[in-house]
């Protein structure tokens, strides 16, 4: 059975709830409760014992980032959270940047200790699609991913390897929650293998 911890990066501020993170957070959960899997939870912006989170890493087996895009990135509480909680893990997340002085071989990002383990992000946004596709759009085509190359960066760090994105689009503009639990859903299907 696949151990997974499920991250709520939502937050309240300014004209943001945290509603969709929420119900997207929670979707995830009943999905993996449903296909067997074992779930634990944190609601970052609900605060955190940062050994017991490093604990949480070292025991799942995947780790779901559920966000949304704040000023080109994730959530200061997020970034906080990663800052706080990998840092902790010094010697049991990672032993080093993997570079020693003695074998110029190694390579810097190399050092993590969790390898196996996988992660995902599954992002709310205010833009449209065409931002992140269109070449002539504000992110020039280069996709979600690339808005995220840090972000990515930081998990591989440690040993981890990335799961498709799972992306909602328009959610302040053009909300459409029924449909995205059911795209979510699907999704998780499909990256996990489950019967639908």
């Amino acid at each position: 059975m696949k151990k997974v911890l499920l991250l709520n990066g939502g937050k309240q501020f300014a004209h943001s709830d945290g509603r969709y993170n929420a119900t997207l957070h929670d979707t995830a959960a009943s999905v993996l409760d449903r296909g067997g899997f074992d779930v634990k939870t944190t609601f970052i912006d609900g605060g955190y014992d940062i050994k017991e989170e490093v604990a949480k890493f070292l025991w799942a087996d995947v780790v779901i980032y559920q966000m949304p895009g704040w000023w080109m990135g994730a959530p200061w509480t997020v970034k906080k959270y990663i800052d706080e909680v990998f840092t902790e893990g010094h010697g049991s997340l990672y032993a080093s940047d993997g570079r020693t002085r003695s074998d110029a071989s190694q390579k810097y990002g190399s050092g993590g200790l969790i390898h196996g383990k996988q992660y995902m992000l599954s992002l709310t946004w205010n833009a449209p699609q065409q931002a992140f596709d269109d070449p002539t759009d504000f992110f020039e085509a280069k996709g979600v991913d690339a808005v995220y190359f840090p972000f990515h960066k930081a998990n591989q760090f440690l040993g981890m390897t990335g799961l498709p994105t799972f992306l909602c689009v328009d959610v302040m503009k053009r909300p459409n929650i029924e449909a995205d639990v059911a795209r979510y859903e699907q999704h998780l299907i499909e990256v996990f293998g489950l019967k639908a």
